[in-house]
């Protein structure tokens, strides 16, 4: 039994419902700049029950080959999305979603917002303030700054919410 089959028994739709569903979610993931085979590969553990799978089980899914798959992984793994992790007793590799993906996603771009507001408050004061690409140059600092603000608020209010879900549950 491959993870789509266990992905789609019991509460879920049947196993064509299921593939639609990843291929629809990865086309938006594609549409928004991640690498067509990576947003499919992170569709399909995003879905399977386990958040894991092996590269035959995801090559089996998505019908595409190890060598896409491995490509896919190795993305995903470069930009903390997915681990690579042993099967106890066995020399496969699987294949695991992080548990707060987006969560850590957002943080780790709220460090890159802190590098860019740095660079271009330093670019700003090169430019100089006096002049259109100075003042150009600061504003999307300050822009940067206020994203960086927003965001902290926004996860602070996530971990509270998520706190409270689970206290209620």
């Amino acid at each position: 039994m491959n993870e789509l089959t266990r992905t789609s028994g019991g509460e879920g739709g049947g196993d064509e419902a299921v593939s639609r569903f990843v291929e629809r979610f990865a086309a938006e993931l594609t549409e928004a700049g991640m690498q067509r085979m990576a947003s499919r590969v992170f569709a399909a553990l995003l879905t399977s029950e386990s958040a894991s799978m092996t590269s035959a089980e995801l090559a089996e899914q998505l019908r595409i080959s190890p060598a896409a798959v491995s490509g896919a992984v190795r993305y995903l793994n470069q930009v903390g999305m997915v681990s690579r992790e042993r099967d106890p007793g066995s020399r496969r590799d699987r294949y695991v979603l992080h548990n707060e993906v987006w969560y850590e996603s957002i943080t780790r771009r709220d460090q890159i917002l802190i590098r860019w507001e740095k660079v271009l408050r330093d670019g700003s004061e090169i430019l100089g303030p006096g002049t259109a690409a100075g003042r150009r140059t600061a504003e999307t600092a300050e822009f940067f700054e206020f994203l960086q603000e927003e965001m902290s608020g926004m996860l602070s209010r996530w971990r509270e919410r998520k706190a409270a879900k689970a206290a209620e549950g």
